[in-house]
């Protein structure tokens, strides 16, 4: 019976929210912690396990703090060791770190650390890791679930349906889900998990990404092409090409062009990538083409929109990464990053100059 248990052994017993905190000592000096983010994101990336974990391994000496309040009480920085962060990290620039002398990591429990982190950060030698592989996880799911259904033309066939079209000749020019081709223009974190899990069904993969040499693309079990070749050769293209000025406007009306009758295209990016606007001249030479979009610009999507008027868009509100309890995941990566920096093991997500050059 656990009445029986001693308090001791029961507590042994007990969840342990912190996996590594065997391996930790606790007796040591804490790091002087802050949170910095938008507030009401604190909860929903970090939740009570992940914020009891860091209260038992850090020392936070002030409350929550924005990146407006930080700005405005910049003494506090004077002692930080690390900085627990998310979607409103502070713009870590010269300023911010003459005012944090002590900084030594910065853990950012969301994606994209672009816009937080400067020159100045980089020459610092400041650590920061990023919750981008926990983001990754949703969007993959999400682009996995559209995948299968845009083999069988789902999307096409549902919005005729409901048009009163009836269901057509619904036996032909359906690609199915068995030696279909999957091309995936962009090979980073995201297409990485979606090839994973790919893998259980009868596809052929390929990837486009210039920075994917050819042993990386064997031990992936993909095959290497140029955009051109993602686009006339794939049954569904989606795209996970980063937000970067080289590639604003990359997707042209001349990739839609040479689309294959019936193929899908997914992006799940972002929209800069493509010119909207060729793609929709485009789109509305080829109702035979679909498109998923997850992303717009600007967001919300204009009620007057040239895509609310396409029969062959399908659209979502941004709706592919990490949202409600799928954020905890990215507050539970930044937990076991900050075990590996107390123990002084690599960061498994740690984001170099080098690296967010290349991430989205």
């Amino acid at each position: 019976m656990l009445s029986e248990i001693s308090a001791p052994t029961a507590d042994l017993l007990a969840p342990q929210p912190c996996g590594q905190s065997l391996a930790i000592d606790l007796l040591r000096k804490k790091p002087r912690a802050l949170f910095i983010l938008h507030a009401p994101s604190r909860d929903v990336i970090y939740g009570p396990e992940e914020q009891a974990c860091l209260a038992a391994y850090a020392d936070f000496y002030a409350p929550l703090q924005t990146r407006e309040s930080i700005l405005e009480n910049p003494g506090l920085l004077a002692d930080v060791e690390v900085i627990f962060s998310g979607w409103g990290a502070p713009i870590m620039d010269e300023g911010f770190l003459s005012a944090a002398p002590n900084l030594r990591a910065v853990f950012y429990g969301a994606g994209s650390i672009g816009y937080c982190v400067s020159e100045a950060f980089w020459d610092r030698g400041i650590l920061i890791t990023s919750a981008y592989g926990a983001n990754a996880v949703p969007v993959a799911e999400y682009t996995l679930a559209t995948i299968l259904l845009s083999l069988k033309n789902f999307w096409r066939f549902g919005t005729q349906i409901k048009a009163g079209k009836g269901w057509g000749d619904h036996r032909r020019h359906v690609a199915g889900a068995y030696r279909s081709t999957v091309a995936l223009v962009g090979c980073g974190m995201i297409a990485r998990k979606v090839i994973e899990l790919l893998k259980a069904f009868d596809l052929r993969c390929i990837a486009h990404d210039p920075f994917l040499t050819a042993a990386e693309a064997a031990i992936l079990g993909v095959e290497r092409c140029t955009l051109e070749e993602a686009f006339a050769l794939g049954d569904v293209v989606s795209l996970h090409a980063p937000n970067k000025p080289q590639t604003q406007g990359m997707i042209t009306g001349r990739h839609f062009s040479i689309m294959k009758n019936g193929a899908t295209f997914i992006n799940t990016a972002r929209a800069g990538i493509v010119n909207q606007n060729e793609m929709v001249a485009a789109l509305a030479q080829r109702p035979g083409l679909t498109a998923i979009l997850d992303v717009f610009e600007p967001e919300p999507v204009p009620v007057d929109s040239p895509l609310m008027s396409l029969g062959n868009v399908i659209m979502s509100p941004h709706i592919a990464g990490s949202l409600g309890p799928e954020c905890q995941r990215c507050g539970r990566y930044m937990v076991e990053e900050f075990e590996r920096y107390l123990a002084g093991e690599p960061l498994r997500y740690q984001i170099t100059k080098e690296l967010a050059a290349r991430l989205a």
